[in-house]
């Protein structure tokens, strides 16, 4: 539960730094998503989800997850 927790604490700092940092350029990214085609929004989100899925594999075996 722990890990969970430090995992959304760092996804929710990485989010506020974008927003506060950079708010315009958001807008842009999401304007840019909004004109791609469905079936390549679904591509980039498969493909972020791999390679979410592999640095949690990766850290899992190197330890860091305990």
């Amino acid at each position: 539960m722990g890990i969970a927790i430090l995992a959304l604490g760092l996804v929710l700092i990485v989010e506020g730094l974008v927003y506060a940092l950079a708010p315009s350029l958001v807008e842009d990214l999401l304007a840019a998503l909004r004109d791609l085609p469905l079936e390549t929004r679904r591509m980039v989100g498969l493909a972020a989800l791999a390679v979410g899925m592999l640095l949690v594999w990766v850290a899992a075996n190197l330890g860091v997850l305990g």
